[in-house]
């Protein structure tokens, strides 16, 4: 059994959640803001594994010519749903085990080791669900062709704005809709070196001056997270161009924290565990129920194939896929 021995504390219930709350109001503005709308964050209770809602899909022909030398029969035009299908991911917290003594011989407070757990598990958990959300998008993303730019057959392999044009191209006319980038910094700095290297004063005078990288008037949201570097020879990095509301993270079960003192040992233990669930939306996409099964870990998750399109028009996907060296 592995027991903290470098601190102690007696929970206070109250201290544990405001700690939680105000690390997880810090980082839900990498979600809504910093994203403008692109990766959402909200609450909302939803039962069982999947969160599923109904629309309408495009009916192809609704407005067509008319012959008014005519009259034949016209056959009817039949109104079809599809199916939004979001998938529940089920998480726990700790257990965190520590006995009583080492508080007492640190000298510190309950209410300040309280306050610094509540805070890294806050931290934890908005880690936890952008990589979610990541490994989803780039799943569903990467394995649709129509929106998939592969700028490693390019003679600059690397990250560079004419990459960016023709990732943006896949969306068509509806290019105006991608209203944010997500990427490792890898691909971030190259752009920044090829900003720079460029002797445009509109390019290379704004990311000197300001610190702005051109990105088209879009924020950029850089993260080292996993699901944005596939490791090989060489390295490659996805990079996502999304459209508002293109991911929706939704925590979607009440947080549960419960406490226990254990008896027993030669030191009383104090012993933290939790829980709480989130569901992954993504736009134009259902889950898998069949294939991808309920609670998935992240290779399945991580499977395009568990990801289906639900929407006639790929430009109604939640954005595109850049990939890059």
């Amino acid at each position: 059994m592995a027991i903290g021995k470098a601190s102690d504390f007696v929970i206070y219930q109250d201290q544990f959640q405001a700690g939680v709350w105000e690390a997880i109001t810090q980082n839900v503005n990498v979600f809504n803001g910093a994203s403008a709308g692109a990766i959402k964050l909200v609450a909302k209770d939803l039962k069982g594994d999947f969160n599923k809602d109904t629309f309408f899909k495009t009916i192809a022909g609704l407005v067509s010519r008319r012959d008014t030398t005519s009259t034949a029969t016209v056959a009817d035009t039949a109104l079809a749903q599809g199916e939004n299908i979001g998938v529940k991911l089920n998480r726990k917290i700790g257990p965190i085990a520590l006995t009583l003594d080492s508080l007492r011989k640190i000298g510190s407070s309950s209410e300040e080791i309280s306050f610094g757990i509540g805070r890294m598990v806050g931290e934890r958990k908005a880690v936890d669900m952008l990589n979610g959300a990541l490994i989803g998008a780039t799943a569903a993303l990467g394995a649709q062709s129509s929106v998939l730019y592969d700028a490693t057959a390019d003679t600059t392999k690397t990250l560079n704005h004419t990459a960016m044009v023709s990732g943006m191209a896949k969306f068509g006319d509806q290019s105006a809709r991608i209203k944010a980038w997500v990427m490792h910094s890898k691909p971030y700095f190259d752009l920044v070196k090829q900003a720079i290297g460029d002797k445009i004063v509109e390019v290379a005078g704004v990311t000197i001056y300001s610190g702005n990288v051109a990105t088209f008037n879009r924020p950029t949201i850089v993260t080292d997270a996993a699901p944005l570097l596939v490791s090989g020879s060489p390295n490659t990095y996805p990079i996502l161009g999304l459209v508002e509301g293109g991911i929706v993270v939704t925590e979607s079960e009440q947080q549960e924290i419960a406490t226990q003192l254990v008896t027993g040992l030669e030191n009383l233990v104090h012993r933290i565990q939790g829980e709480f669930a989130y569901n992954l939306n993504i736009m134009g996409f259902q889950w898998d129920v069949t294939n991808g099964g309920a609670n998935p870990n992240d290779t399945a998750l991580g499977t395009g194939t568990n990801w289906d399109p639900v929407v006639t028009s790929y430009k109604d996907y939640a954005g595109i896929y850049l990939k890059v060296q």
